[in-house]
């Protein structure tokens, strides 16, 4: 596997893994299987005990699922351009090693072990849970998910060398210009918050930095700039104009791009460039 594979990833894994409504489904499902008592448990199992054995067994089911589907979106980028078919063949793959899993809990909870045919029969009975378990993904991360898969595709879209002279030695930029590939390190334009991620505008391309927005403007350096807004930053040398609209105020980049302006910062944009 190349080292494009393993950064596209890990850099999904990181979008869940980090994903406070991905977690809040999780903790959802969790209570509602283990004050429902499904497929006996309600009977069999104390409250305590019904509670951890739903979260055992949806922490792996849902791991599985989580590392399959991931895999198979990033394996079959370039032959499936729809993102849910990608994560959907991943899940229902992942219903295979559940099933065994599901055996492994159960022996942990009740002490029987089932048989493989068993294992295999569980792994039939997951198929539809994999499948709600994609669904549930895919509407509440599919935006994350594209914003991941446009940073891959971003770093990926510079297939021209650059020639060693014309890139600045790193002690010379901003720290932030480390982080990128070595093909989009220019002059910085601007910042920019997506989701999880900073955008990084640079006069040579832009990239994805999973980085938080505060962090990335502590490394901008010594370059001269204004941040305009919670979510964007730009550097001065590439402000163009001013523009009011709807009674809201706009900075006009140098590359006709239009980034608002936030009320608590537009005075102070007003006394340098109105």
């Amino acid at each position: 596997m190349d080292h494009t594979f393993l950064q596209s990833t890990l850099r999904e894994l990181q979008v869940v893994q980090r994903s406070p409504r991905f977690w809040a489904t999780f903790v959802t499902i969790v209570l509602i299987f283990a004050l429902t008592g499904p497929y006996g448990t309600l009977d069999r199992l104390m409250p305590a005990a019904r509670l951890g054995y739903w979260l055992a067994l949806h922490a792996m089911a849902w791991s599985i699922s989580i590392v399959f589907s991931v895999v198979a979106e990033v394996l079959l980028r370039k032959h499936l351009a729809s993102t849910f078919a990608r994560l959907m063949i991943g899940s229902v793959a992942a219903a295979l090693p559940i099933g065994f899993g599901i055996t492994l809990v159960d022996f942990a909870f009740f002490g029987t072990m089932s048989t493989v045919t068993g294992s295999l029969r569980q792994s039939l009975g997951s198929v539809p849970l994999c499948i709600l378990f994609c669904i549930l993904t895919y509407l509440t991360m599919h935006r994350q998910i594209a914003m991941a898969t446009e940073g891959t595709n971003l770093a990926e879209a510079k297939t021209t060398s650059v020639p060693t002279a014309e890139i600045r030695p790193l002690t010379q930029q901003p720290p932030i210009l480390s982080r990128l590939k070595p093909e989009n390190r220019g002059a910085l334009i601007r910042l920019t918050v997506r989701d999880h991620y900073t955008e990084v505008v640079t006069t040579r391309g832009r990239e994805l930095v999973l980085l938080r927005f505060g962090d990335a403007l502590m490394e901008v350096g010594d370059i001269e700039g204004m941040r305009l807004h919670r979510s964007h930053w730009i550097a001065t040398n590439h402000i163009a104009s001013l523009k009011r609209d709807n009674g809201k105020l706009f900075v006009i980049a140098r590359d006709g791009m239009e980034m608002p302006v936030s009320r608590s910062y537009a005075e102070a944009v007003r006394r340098r460039f109105g």
